[in-house]
């Protein structure tokens, strides 16, 4: 319901995409250089995100072990070399 009001709204004109003036500590202020530089960090910070989120999925297919069960109970992947750490 919410998504199909903001998609309205932003085809109007009326507010621009993904903004739903969700700001309650009031971070970005008026400040317009603020609120760009705190928009560049989101989309930084998401495609990071996406990227981290990806990688688990490919460990998952590749070890068939989820990223919390590789943790406690770590196998090397087979076809790869033993690698030794001094």
């Amino acid at each position: 319901i919410f998504g199909g009001i903001a998609l309205f709204q932003t085809i109007q004109g009326k507010r621009a995409a993904g903004d739903f003036s969700f700001d309650p500590l009031n971070l970005s202020s008026n400040d317009a250089e603020k609120r760009e530089r705190y928009a560049l960090a989101e989309i930084k910070h998401s495609r990071l995100a996406m990227l981290a989120f990806s990688g688990m999925v490919h460990q998952y297919f590749i070890t068939k072990q989820t990223v919390l069960q590789q943790l406690g109970d770590f196998r090397p992947i087979n076809g790869f070399p033993d690698v030794t750490y001094y």
